[in-house]
């Protein structure tokens, strides 16, 4: 059972915002400090070391996604603190290179959670590296450039995908219809914030965080 079968509205080819994406994600990667590879995340039970093998991952399982393979089968494999810089270029170049062909963007594709063409199903991908890369950032006390054009197209794409409530119902039929003993539930209920404030601030709190409790634990660095 799919969570969400829809077209998005934001007629840009997902491909442009993907690299943009990658670009402030890359910033925020590279400016992670050994120091703080254990510290706690906004993301449930990860700490930076794994939210770093995690959004690799998002990167891998676009790759696949491209190449006409399962991106549910490829995993968060943990990768050396010394060489996190050498893994995420390397993933970046893979998931880029993927979906050079344009009929890629019009294969149908499905997961559990969503069903669309290529094009939305990358707008949905997208959508994850950038509230990841908001986790990492605050994690680590980071404050990037965001590109806010690619943070509304990502926030375009997450309400088409992500149901405004019941999002515990929604998920619980998802891992029912999989054979999953124990639900698991990535996205807590929408954080109601301000219509006017910033585009980064309302994804995040589309997805179930707070975003405002995090705003005074960075600084700025360059775009």
């Amino acid at each position: 059972m799919n969570i969400s079968s829809f077209r998005n509205d934001v007629n840009t080819d997902p491909r442009r915002t993907l690299a943009r994406a990658i670009a402030t994600a890359g910033g925020v990667v590279a400016g992670v400090r050994p120091p703080q590879f254990t510290d706690p995340t906004p993301c449930a039970g990860m700490d930076v070391r794994a939210l770093l093998a995690h959004l690799i991952g998002v990167l891998e399982r676009i790759a696949a996604l491209g190449d006409g393979a399962n991106p549910l089968a490829v995993k968060d494999d943990p990768v050396t603190d010394d060489r996190r810089l050498d893994a995420w270029r390397a993933s970046a170049e893979r998931a880029v290179g993927a979906w050079m062909d344009d009929a890629v963007l019009d294969r149908p594709m499905a997961l559990p959670w969503i069903e669309g063409d290529g094009a939305n199903v990358l707008a949905s991908y997208v959508s994850e590296l950038t509230v990841h890369t908001w986790d990492l950032a605050v994690a680590t006390g980071q404050r990037p450039g965001w590109d806010d054009e690619v943070v509304e197209e990502a926030f375009a794409a997450m309400r088409g995908m992500l149901p405004v409530e019941n999002r515990l119902t929604r998920y619980q039929e998802i891992s029912a219809a999989r054979g999953f003993d124990e639900v698991t539930v990535p996205f807590a209920e929408a954080v109601p914030v301000p219509e006017d404030a910033p585009a980064i601030e309302r994804l995040i709190a589309w997805t179930g965080r707070d975003p405002r409790g995090y705003r005074d634990t960075a600084v700025a660095i360059p775009s």
